[in-house]
Formats: structure tokens, C-alpha cells, sequence
């Protein structure tokens, strides 16, 4: 049996691991422009050199020899033949008897005048360009904010936003200067956060409220200038804007004959299963799931994904049928530099802790533990 999975992220990887744990002998094949894997979620502290850039890369050609796995490096250009065929951008095609989709996303970017914003999860370069303008300002005014995809309510990064925010304020503060700066929060909901729980929204504008950040909620964004958000509310003037826009599926998601959300994502079952395919799965931000609407794109939903992809390909490629079904469940921690806010959220209800330093220690403590698999 050989298995291909597209990408080298967290659903990617989780994938392989999961892979291997249930078949020893089963033949992987991991395609990606890279063998690298970024952590993302650690974006938020290279603008305070908290970490460096090389601190988030992992090579991951010793854990592919460790998992022997083979790895193809290449961007895929399309997928045919009901899943079973892989096409490269270089012309060369790879067959599988399955196929797991763990290629990521990408992010919208449609809005007028986007290019003079900086999107931070965009990657390491994105972040290091962040620090490098907090560097040269000697004062003026941030404006930081994200948008989501109107047609996949799911498809929306926001908490590293809420990090960055809060992460530059403490910034600002330990250099002494928070006070030549004017920091402006902007979203076209009037309750940004929602989707992290009911009451999270109301407590996150008022932690922004005492820090003296700035609100401008609840306006259609309309584009972008260089130094300038415009919204239907009105415009705010800014000398540096972040924004993160909604995410749709991957490029080569509209040449594949893939089934597509009305987002553009590809839609999958309870069993993270392609609609329609056999023995073809979505793991992490390409896909489109069903479940509740506040089920987020972030790195834990993409774990739970790939590992119910991984066992129900497995079984599908034994004879059986699809029997694990995915979780739907959210747990993320906001850092600000020095505390954390930890939040989790099920289909029972939404735990939501008040700030505390164990919980800036527990998310990098994490980080670590987590790597340290791949390294």
C-alpha cells in the first residue's frame, strides 16, 4: 500500500506519526516544496526577539529516515483520478492507493491596497519584517486586525492577531516608549473572538480598554493604503498596519476534480474523508468541515484531523469502512509576553481562564515539547 500526504505542517506530520504508529509497513510518500516544518503558533514572539527565527524551523529530514518515509520535493499543480493521481507543477505525477490533504490554505487577499499590510502568519519573513519596523519607529500609530472568508465562517485566524496586540503593548512597555505610540484594534465584527467562547469577546475588550489600545469594531473593511485602514465606518491612520485576512483552500484546489465549499475549501465528512472519494482525506486548513461554527482553524484542530484521517484511511485500505469520527474542540493560549490566557472550548461549553504567567511559560513550554518529536 502506498500512502501520499501533501504537506509538511502540523496536520501533515501528526498524519505520518499516526501512520506509523497503526502500520510499520506501510509505504509513505510526503510531498512539499520543503522538508521543513515552521512552527507558527511562535510567530507572535520574534517581534520581541523572545525567539529567533531559526528557533521555529525544524529540518525534518532526520525524522523522515526515522519514520522512513519518502520525501518528493514539489508544489502540486493538480489532483485527478478520484485522488489516486498527484500532479507536480514540474510535470511529474505520483499515484497512491490514498491520499491524505494536509497542504494548508491560503489567505485572501482581494482587498484594495493589501499589499501595505504585513500578514503575520504568512511566515518567519512576515514576523522578522514586524520587529524591523517596531525597531525604526520611534513613535506613531499601529493598527492591527484580521478579516474572515464570508463564505466559510470557519476559515478565519484570529488569536495570533490578539497575541500580536497584546504582545507589542508589553513590547512597547518593557522599552519605555508605550506612550509615543497609539495602538488601534480593528474588526468588522462586532465581537471579535466569538468563536473562542460567548464571554471571551467582552473580556478581551476590556483587557484592551486598561492597556489603552484603542477599539474600531463592528465595520466592513473596505481596503488598505499605505498608511491608512478604510473601513464603511470610517478611516483610521496608521503608520504601521497588520493584518490577517480570511483563508481559502489551497491553489490547486480549483483545478482538482475536489468537491468545494462555497469558501473554496474541500469539503470533507464527520470522518475527515473527501466528499465523494474514496480513500481520500483533508487534515488542517485546507479542509472544510462539518460541526459547529466555531470550530477554528488552528494548529490542535488540525492534529485531531489528521490523526481521524490517518486510522480511517487505514481501515478503508484494509477493507473496512470509516468508523472514527473528528472532535470538534478549540484550546488555545493568548500570550501578551509575560501572561497567558488560556481558553477551551467543546461542544459542552467554553473554559476561560484569567491572565497568569504559568500560562506564558505553559504555551512556550509546549512549543518545545512538541518539536522535539520532529527535531
Amino acid at each position: 500500500m502506498n500512502i501520499t500526504i501533501l504537506g509538511t505542517g502540523f496536520a501533515a506530520l501528526t498524519a505520518v506519526r499516526t501512520l506509523r504508529r497503526q502500520d510499520r509497513n506501510v509505504n509513505i510518500t510526503v510531498i512539499s516544496p520543503k522538508a521543513e516544518m515552521i512552527y507558527l503558533p511562535s510567530l507572535i514572539w520574534l517581534p520581541s526577539r523572545l525567539k529567533s527565527g531559526d528557533d521555529l524551523r525544524v529540518d525534518l529530514n532526520n525524522f523522515f529516515r526515522r519514520m522512513n518515509v519518502n520525501f518528493v520535493e514539489g508544489r502540486v499543480k493538480r489532483i485527478s483520478d478520484g485522488g489516486r493521481t498527484v500532479e507536480l507543477e514540474d510535470g511529474t505525477t505520483h499515484a497512491n492507493d490514498g491520499l491524505i490533504i494536509a497542504s494548508g490554505g491560503r489567505f485572501i487577499k482581494k482587498l484594495p491596497g493589501i499589499e501595505h499590510v504585513i500578514t503575520p502568519c504568512e511566515g518567519i519573513p512576515a514576523s522578522e519584517k514586524i520587529r524591523d519596523r517596531l525597531d525604526a519607529m520611534s513613535g506613531g500609530t499601529i493598527a492591527i486586525g484580521f478579516g474572515g472568508n464570508p463564505k466559510e465562517p470557519a476559515a478565519m485566524r484570529g488569536g495570533p492577531m490578539f497575541e500580536f496586540l497584546f504582545g507589542i503593548d508589553t513590547l512597547l512597555r518593557r522599552q519605555g516608549r508605550r506612550e509615543r505610540f497609539r495602538l488601534v484594534f480593528f474588526n468588522p465584527a462586532p465581537e471579535p473572538g466569538k468563536r473562542l467562547g460567548p464571554q471571551v469577546p467582552g473580556k478581551l475588550v476590556e483587557m484592551m480598554a486598561k492597556k489603552g489600545i484603542e477599539t474600531h469594531l463592528g465595520h466592513k473593511i473596505k481596503g488598505f493604503e499605505e498608511k491608512k485602514v478604510i473601513t464603511e465606518g470610517g478611516e483610521i491612520e496608521a503608520d504601521l498596519i497588520l493584518f490577517m485576512p480570511g483563508m481559502t483552500g489551497p491553489a490547486f484546489a480549483a483545478d482538482s476534480d475536489l468537491p468545494l465549499s462555497e469558501g473554496g475549501l474541500i469539503r470533507a465528512d464527520a470522518h475527515a474523508r473527501v466528499e465523494g472519494l474514496e480513500k481520500t482525506y483533508v487534515a488542517g486548513d485546507a479542509g472544510s468541515f462539518p460541526g459547529p461554527q466555531w470550530q477554528a482553524k488552528q494548529a490542535h484542530a488540525a492534529d485531531i484531523q489528521a490523526e481521524v484521517a490517518a486510522i480511517n484511511l487505514l481501515s478503508e485500505l484494509n477493507g473496512g469502512t470509516p468508523q472514527q469520527t473528528i472532535r470538534h474542540e478549540l484550546i488555545c493560549i493568548i500570550d501578551t509576553l509575560t501572561h497567558g490566557i488560556l481558553v477551551k472550548r467543546t461542544e459542552k461549553g467554553t473554559t476561560l481562564l484569567p491572565p497568569c504567567r504559568l500560562m506564558h511559560w505553559a504555551k512556550m513550554a509546549f512549543e518545545w515539547w512538541y518539536l522535539r518529536q520532529y527535531r
